[in-house]
């Protein structure tokens, strides 16, 4: 999406951007779905937060399975309060580009959202995902329980064996309690289905994953 050198090195807090105390302006609505993305949310939902590159696409894969209720994207896991797209684009908030998913668990479970989350892009990269270079492109899984980080971490080590049989190298998906998350831009929310044309990067490698099918973990 923004192409020039930066570090790929997440920046300690003291170095971060100080960002600011108000929240960045963002859509209330969700283009596709017609449901709210900042709340309030079905009593029974559940929240997930993934990041897989660049999050246009990445939303997408999420709004488009059953039992999605709203999905929005943003900014997590790094310092920097409230940044805007451009601060966390140059590499100095430590933040990734995120999808929060709002699901309802009686219709589609947390194994099947990683499901979509390991086949939808490489979890192989590091700091990138195909040509879009960076921390905030980074592979990530934030979860909220317990039963969220097992199932991640089982996933895991599923898709890694699966991978490793291909051809692939180590997983670099950090699996971290979830952060704090900050809305990005209203431009952002839904951007591929405001601009069918845009520019989509994210891509799989073609290895399925297990989890979700009744083959790996119990749903959560």
């Amino acid at each position: 999406m923004l192409f020039f050198r930066k570090s790929l090195e997440i920046p300690s807090a003291n170095a971060a951007l100080p960002g600011r105390a108000n929240p960045i302006p963002t859509a209330e609505t969700h283009f596709v779905l017609k449901t709210p993305i900042k709340g309030p949310y079905p009593a029974g939902a559940r929240q997930a937060i993934f990041g897989l590159g660049c999050f246009w696409g990445a939303e997408r894969k999420f709004w488009e399975l059953p039992g999605v209720f709203t999905t929005v994207v943003g900014y997590a896991a790094g310092h920097t309060p409230n940044a805007t797209y451009e601060e966390v684009c140059s590499g100095r908030t430590g933040h990734n580009e995120v999808v929060l998913v709002v699901y309802d668990p009686s219709k589609i479970s947390f194994e099947q959202l990683l499901k979509t989350f390991w086949e939808s892009h490489d979890p192989t990269q590091g700091m990138r995902q195909g040509n879009d270079v960076g921390t905030q492109y980074r592979s990530g899984i934030y979860v909220s329980d317990p039963a969220q980080r097992k199932a991640a971490l089982a996933s895991k080590a599923e898709y890694e064996a699966a991978l490793k049989a291909k051809g692939y190298g180590a997983i670099t998906t950090e699996i971290l309690d979830a952060p704090e998350f900050y809305f990005a831009e209203a431009y952002h929310q839904q951007y591929l289905a405001k601009n069918p044309m845009g520019y989509c990067g994210l891509g799989g490698t073609g290895v399925a994953c297990q989890i979700g099918t009744g083959v790996g973990a119990n749903a959560s």
